[in-house]
């Protein structure tokens, strides 16, 4: 179990919600639009991507391929393809920018989460003080920036993507070498959107088995089913991106939730949390409704004074008030006492 601000993560904690507006930004008024569904919408945090485009792609003209939704009513989709580089120039904004972002999260009292995608913005990150940084699952191998975010003290959110399990465990223990042992491991599956054969929820009960540390799930699906199979299946936390309008021409847009959708989600996940949390068995303590719907032994047929009982005399109706079913065994073979009519309830004191 660790803590994230004043809530913690992980044991017997509600399953941490966090929405992802990093892709689905497009300049600082939409990142504010995001906050404010976000903040509206009583999820515990809103997460964003922190990057400089040139850092990242040295070929410009790399191309990406991805879906956009085109009709939401109809659900049709059309594949298109664009490069790398103006896709992630979307998401960037300035230094002063994320500054006036945090502080409207704060305003807000949404916590802030950014994935850094170099040293410059893990600086951006401390200066800002954020209680989290996440590393992005294609950085899980870019052991510096990590063990550079270790140092920091604050909770290291790790994306594992394709990664295999030494991956995973390599940099987890870079993590705890560094004296850090605030970690949450996000199972991510890969794909925009996942395909269903991909999302392997099962492997979020085999990281809990393998680490002592929250899990978590970010979901790249259409919907909120897998999200809701997460928790089930002990997921601490889960990550769904969000968008203003689905049908925005740009990546991971027609798998996000919009604004109407996102609270349904999160009303979902707390009754399902509700429903799954107790383990002990409750029985209703109104003993005639608990035994409404049960059955006793009524004579079936009317039985004259001193017949031997057997199965054949007896049928089982409702209500369960008298001796039900599984006491049959203690009236078999005994004695009527008086005459019993058809359709009495039988007691013992009926019988010798």
């Amino acid at each position: 179990m660790i803590s994230i601000g004043r809530q913690t993560i992980g044991g017997d904690s509600p399953c941490y919600i966090t929405l992802e507006a990093g892709p689905t930004i497009n300049g600082f008024d939409s990142a504010k639009q995001l906050i404010d569904i976000a903040a509206n919408t009583g999820a515990d945090a809103i997460k964003f991507q922190l990057l400089n485009a040139n850092e990242l792609v040295a070929d410009k003209k790399q191309q990406f391929k991805y879906e956009i939704l085109i009709n939401a009513e109809k659900q049709q989709t059309k594949k298109i393809s664009e490069s790398l580089y103006d896709i992630l120039k979307r998401r960037e904004l300035t230094d002063d920018e994320w500054k006036e972002l945090k502080k409207y999260c704060d305003k807000k009292n949404i916590e802030f989460f950014g994935t850094i995608l170099s040293d410059h913005y893990l600086e951006l990150i401390k200066e800002l003080k954020t209680n989290t940084v996440k590393i992005a699952s294609s950085d899980i191998n870019h052991i510096p920036l990590i063990v550079k975010a270790a140092k920091t003290g604050m909770c290291i959110q790790l994306d594992t993507g394709n990664a295999s399990y030494d991956e995973i465990s390599y940099a987890i223990k870079k993590i705890e070498e560094q004296g850090n042992n605030k970690i949450v491991i996000h199972h991510c599956p890969t794909g925009y959107p996942a395909e269903i054969e991909s999302v392997q929820l099962a492997e979020i009960t085999k990281l809990k088995s393998l680490f002592p540390y929250p899990i978590a799930f970010s979901d790249h699906t259409p919907g909120w089913h897998m999200n809701i199979a997460a928790i089930c299946l002990g997921a601490n936390m889960v990550e769904k991106t969000i968008t203003v309008d689905r049908t925005t021409p740009s990546v991971e847009h027609m798998f996000s939730l919009e604004k109407n959708e996102v609270q349904k989600f999160i009303k979902e996940i707390r009754e399902v949390e509700k429903a799954i949390k107790d383990t002990e068995r409750k029985l209703n303590p109104d003993l005639k409704k608990r035994y409404a719907t049960r059955r006793s032994m009524f004579s079936k047929t009317n039985i004259e004074k001193g017949t031997k009982i057997t199965e054949e005399h007896i049928e089982y109706k409702r209500p369960g008030l008298g001796l039900g079913p599984e006491r049959l065994d203690d009236i078999c073979f005994k004695i009527a006492k008086n005459d019993i009519p058809a359709g009495t309830m039988i007691a013992l004191d009926q019988l010798n």
